[in-house]
């Protein structure tokens, strides 16, 4: 927002309508698109992978993703190590339930 601001594709009459803007992008008024935000965000960190299916489900609920995008989310926010085995498993799983 704040790059369009500066080359001139975004223009507010006020700071008011600026902040009520501003509100409207950030207070989750777009369920789809804080879910979309939220799975961008996740990490697997030092979490178990059932906590971190769980979180991950939860963000991936109303997030709009479907299979193929879903996995992929999946795949590059899950812990690299356990990325490495499942590829390298005999018979990786094939859902993460």
């Amino acid at each position: 927002m704040l790059k369009d601001i500066k080359i001139g594709e975004i223009q507010f009459a006020s700071a008011e309508d600026f902040l009520a803007e501003l509100k409207r992008e950030f207070e989750g008024g777009d369920n789809k698109l804080t879910r979309v935000a939220e799975l961008k965000k996740i990490e697997q960190g030092g979490k178990t992978i059932e906590e971190f299916v769980q979180e991950f489900k939860r963000a991936a609920r109303e997030s709009g993703y479907k299979r193929r995008a879903l996995v992929k989310e999946f795949k590059r926010v899950m812990n690299g190590a356990i990325r490495r085995k499942l590829i390298e498993a005999e018979r990786p799983p094939r859902s993460i339930d």
